[in-house]
Protein backbone atom coordinates (compact mmCIF):
# COMPACT_ATOMS: atom_id res chain seq x y z
CA UNK A 1 0.00 0.00 0.00
CA UNK A 2 1.39 3.55 -0.55
CA UNK A 3 1.47 6.43 0.47
CA UNK A 4 -1.50 8.54 -0.52
CA UNK A 5 0.51 11.54 -1.32
CA UNK A 6 2.34 9.43 -3.33
CA UNK A 7 -0.72 8.57 -5.27
CA UNK A 8 -2.08 11.71 -5.94
CA UNK A 9 1.28 12.94 -6.96
CA UNK A 10 1.32 9.95 -9.86
CA UNK A 11 -2.49 10.94 -10.57
CA UNK A 12 -1.40 14.42 -11.40
CA UNK A 13 1.59 13.31 -13.25
CA UNK A 14 -0.63 10.45 -15.40
CA UNK A 15 -3.14 13.70 -15.69
CA UNK A 16 -0.63 15.41 -17.42
CA UNK A 17 0.97 12.87 -19.46
CA UNK A 18 -2.18 11.33 -21.16
CA UNK A 19 -3.10 14.97 -21.91
CA UNK A 20 -0.27 15.61 -22.99
CA UNK A 21 0.09 12.79 -25.28
CA UNK A 22 -3.39 12.90 -26.45
CA UNK A 23 -2.97 16.81 -27.45
CA UNK A 24 0.62 15.81 -29.21
CA UNK A 25 1.91 12.17 -30.04
CA UNK A 26 -1.58 10.56 -30.46
CA UNK A 27 -2.52 11.15 -34.27
CA UNK A 28 -7.04 10.47 -34.23
CA UNK A 29 -8.85 13.32 -35.07
CA UNK A 30 -11.89 11.36 -32.38
CA UNK A 31 -8.96 12.89 -29.75
CA UNK A 32 -8.89 16.73 -30.91
CA UNK A 33 -11.87 18.02 -28.15
CA UNK A 34 -11.30 15.96 -25.56
CA UNK A 35 -9.50 17.39 -22.25
CA UNK A 36 -8.63 15.82 -19.30
CA UNK A 37 -9.80 16.86 -16.29
CA UNK A 38 -8.49 14.66 -13.34
CA UNK A 39 -6.82 11.47 -12.79
CA UNK A 40 -7.13 9.10 -9.79
CA UNK A 41 -4.88 6.83 -8.94
CA UNK A 42 -5.77 3.56 -6.41
CA UNK A 43 -3.20 3.07 -3.34
CA UNK A 44 -1.59 0.06 -4.34
CA UNK A 45 -1.02 2.62 -7.60
CA UNK A 46 -2.16 -0.63 -9.46
CA UNK A 47 -5.30 1.33 -11.63
CA UNK A 48 -5.99 4.59 -12.63
CA UNK A 49 -9.08 6.32 -13.34
CA UNK A 50 -8.69 9.40 -15.78
CA UNK A 51 -11.64 11.44 -16.40
CA UNK A 52 -12.19 13.66 -19.49
CA UNK A 53 -14.60 16.43 -20.80
CA UNK A 54 -15.60 16.80 -24.58
CA UNK A 55 -16.87 19.60 -26.16
CA UNK A 56 -17.93 20.10 -29.75
CA UNK A 57 -16.73 21.23 -33.07
CA UNK A 58 -18.56 24.61 -32.23
CA UNK A 59 -20.62 26.04 -29.57
CA UNK A 60 -23.52 24.93 -30.55
CA UNK A 61 -22.71 21.45 -31.80
CA UNK A 62 -23.35 18.41 -29.00
CA UNK A 63 -20.46 16.72 -28.06
CA UNK A 64 -20.20 13.22 -29.31
CA UNK A 65 -19.23 11.08 -25.90
CA UNK A 66 -19.74 7.83 -27.41
CA UNK A 67 -16.95 8.34 -30.37
CA UNK A 68 -14.43 9.94 -28.08
CA UNK A 69 -14.66 7.02 -25.55
CA UNK A 70 -14.05 4.41 -28.59
CA UNK A 71 -11.26 6.67 -29.94
CA UNK A 72 -9.62 6.43 -26.35
CA UNK A 73 -10.44 2.79 -25.85
CA UNK A 74 -8.37 2.43 -28.72
CA UNK A 75 -5.41 4.81 -27.70
CA UNK A 76 -5.59 3.20 -24.43
CA UNK A 77 -2.21 1.12 -24.69
CA UNK A 78 0.00 3.45 -26.66
CA UNK A 79 -1.55 5.75 -23.50
CA UNK A 80 -0.40 3.05 -21.17
CA UNK A 81 3.06 2.74 -22.19
CA UNK A 82 3.61 6.51 -22.49
CA UNK A 83 2.57 6.76 -18.74
CA UNK A 84 4.82 4.06 -18.08
CA UNK A 85 7.66 5.58 -19.39
CA UNK A 86 6.99 8.98 -18.19
CA UNK A 87 6.37 8.02 -14.55
CA UNK A 88 9.08 5.49 -13.90
CA UNK A 89 7.01 3.63 -11.53
CA UNK A 90 7.68 -0.67 -11.26
CA UNK A 91 4.25 -0.93 -12.35
CA UNK A 92 2.54 0.71 -14.43
CA UNK A 93 -0.92 1.43 -13.75
CA UNK A 94 -3.96 -0.05 -15.83
CA UNK A 95 -5.99 2.92 -17.53
CA UNK A 96 -9.20 3.51 -17.49
CA UNK A 97 -11.01 6.35 -18.93
CA UNK A 98 -14.50 7.78 -17.55
CA UNK A 99 -16.76 10.78 -18.68
CA UNK A 100 -16.64 13.62 -16.27
CA UNK A 101 -19.95 14.56 -15.35
CA UNK A 102 -19.09 17.66 -13.11
CA UNK A 103 -19.04 19.99 -15.51
CA UNK A 104 -22.83 19.01 -16.43
CA UNK A 105 -23.31 19.11 -12.77
CA UNK A 106 -22.40 22.26 -12.51
CA UNK A 107 -24.04 23.81 -15.39
CA UNK A 108 -27.42 21.89 -13.89
CA UNK A 109 -27.04 23.86 -10.65
CA UNK A 110 -26.67 27.29 -11.91
CA UNK A 111 -29.43 26.64 -14.20
CA UNK A 112 -31.21 25.49 -10.62
CA UNK A 113 -29.82 28.75 -9.34
CA UNK A 114 -30.93 31.28 -11.91
CA UNK A 115 -34.00 29.66 -11.76
CA UNK A 116 -34.31 30.33 -7.47
CA UNK A 117 -33.38 34.06 -8.49
CA UNK A 118 -35.63 34.56 -11.25
CA UNK A 119 -38.53 33.29 -8.91
CA UNK A 120 -37.34 35.48 -5.80
CA UNK A 121 -37.10 38.92 -7.82
CA UNK A 122 -40.66 37.98 -8.87
CA UNK A 123 -41.67 37.32 -5.09
CA UNK A 124 -39.78 40.61 -4.02
CA UNK A 125 -41.68 42.59 -7.01
CA UNK A 126 -45.08 41.08 -5.71
CA UNK A 127 -44.19 41.79 -2.16
CA UNK A 128 -43.04 45.60 -2.92
CA UNK A 129 -46.95 46.80 -3.02
CA UNK A 130 -48.58 44.51 -0.95
CA UNK A 131 -49.78 45.73 2.63
CA UNK A 132 -50.10 43.44 5.27
CA UNK A 133 -53.29 41.31 6.07
CA UNK A 134 -54.05 42.71 9.71
CA UNK A 135 -51.92 44.55 12.06
CA UNK A 136 -48.55 45.37 10.81
CA UNK A 137 -47.16 42.83 13.92
CA UNK A 138 -50.22 41.00 15.10
CA UNK A 139 -47.82 40.00 18.06
CA UNK A 140 -46.97 42.95 19.26
CA UNK A 141 -49.25 44.72 21.89
CA UNK A 142 -48.72 48.64 23.12
CA UNK A 143 -47.67 49.16 26.60
CA UNK A 144 -50.09 50.73 28.30
CA UNK A 145 -48.83 52.65 31.59
CA UNK A 146 -51.23 52.45 34.51
CA UNK A 147 -51.77 55.60 36.06
CA UNK A 148 -50.18 56.41 39.72
CA UNK A 149 -52.99 56.83 41.73
CA UNK A 150 -53.49 61.03 43.28
CA UNK A 151 -52.73 60.97 47.13
CA UNK A 152 -53.11 63.97 49.20
CA UNK A 153 -50.51 65.86 49.73
CA UNK A 154 -51.45 66.86 53.07
CA UNK A 155 -51.37 63.24 54.41
CA UNK A 156 -48.18 62.71 52.34
CA UNK A 157 -46.85 65.65 54.79
CA UNK A 158 -48.20 63.69 57.72
CA UNK A 159 -47.05 60.43 56.73
CA UNK A 160 -43.30 61.96 56.06
CA UNK A 161 -41.04 60.99 59.52
CA UNK A 162 -37.95 62.83 58.00
CA UNK A 163 -36.60 59.83 56.14
CA UNK A 164 -36.76 61.73 52.94
CA UNK A 165 -34.53 63.98 51.79
CA UNK A 166 -36.13 66.35 49.06
CA UNK A 167 -33.31 67.97 47.50
CA UNK A 168 -31.75 64.55 46.54
CA UNK A 169 -34.66 62.35 45.85
CA UNK A 170 -32.90 59.46 48.15
CA UNK A 171 -34.72 57.77 51.94
CA UNK A 172 -31.57 57.89 54.28
CA UNK A 173 -31.63 54.79 56.20
CA UNK A 174 -30.98 54.69 60.18
CA UNK A 175 -27.64 54.38 59.40
CA UNK A 176 -27.39 57.87 58.42
CA UNK A 177 -26.69 56.89 54.38
CA UNK A 178 -29.25 57.60 51.52
CA UNK A 179 -30.70 54.88 50.04
CA UNK A 180 -32.80 55.20 46.56
CA UNK A 181 -36.20 54.65 46.11
CA UNK A 182 -37.57 53.04 43.17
Amino acid sequence: MADPARARKLARRIAQIVATAIEHEIKDSRLEFITVTDAKVTNDLHDATVYYTVRGARVDEEPDLQTAGMALEKAKGALRTRVGAGTGVRYTPTLTFVADTVPDAARHMEELLERARRLDAEVALAAAGATPAGDADPYREPRVREPEPETDDAADDAADDGDHDEDTGLDRDQGGGAVSRG
